[in-house]
């Protein structure tokens, strides 16, 4: 099992920079294969972004590629969101999900954390 707990989400302007950070209970956590996901209001969640479990291996939405990096720390069990030149658009709820490298489907979720950006 593992525990996810999101942080870091909160109202900025565009054009800022936020980081969100995502801690995970388990002592495998580098075996995980770690993502963010994010919904507005009244649309579908989706893709953000993924991570290795050795942190090689970055994949990002092409809507977020260059202005978002994701990170991760195994020593901390931690993984990060830097987002940088925010825009209105990304204005979601932010969800940190895990997986084993060995399935396909992420089965572990955050609760969220909402990130809003104002105009």
């Amino acid at each position: 099992q593992v525990q996810l707990v999101e942080s870091g989400g909160r109202l900025v302007q565009a054009g800022d920079s936020l980081r969100l950070s995502c801690a995970a209970s388990g002592r495998t956590f580098s075996q995980y294969n770690m993502g963010w996901f994010r919904q507005a209001l009244g649309k579908e969640r989706e893709f953000v972004a993924t991570i290795s479990g050795n942190g090689g291996n970055t994949n990002y939405a092409d809507s977020v590629k260059g202005r978002f990096t994701m990170a991760r720390d195994n020593a901390k069990n931690t993984v990060y969101l830097q987002m940088n030149s925010l825009k209105p658009e990304d204005t979601a709820v932010y969800y940190c999900a895990a997986k084993l490298f060995t399935t396909a489907e992420y089965g572990y979720w955050g609760q969220g954390t909402q990130v809003t950006v104002s105009s």
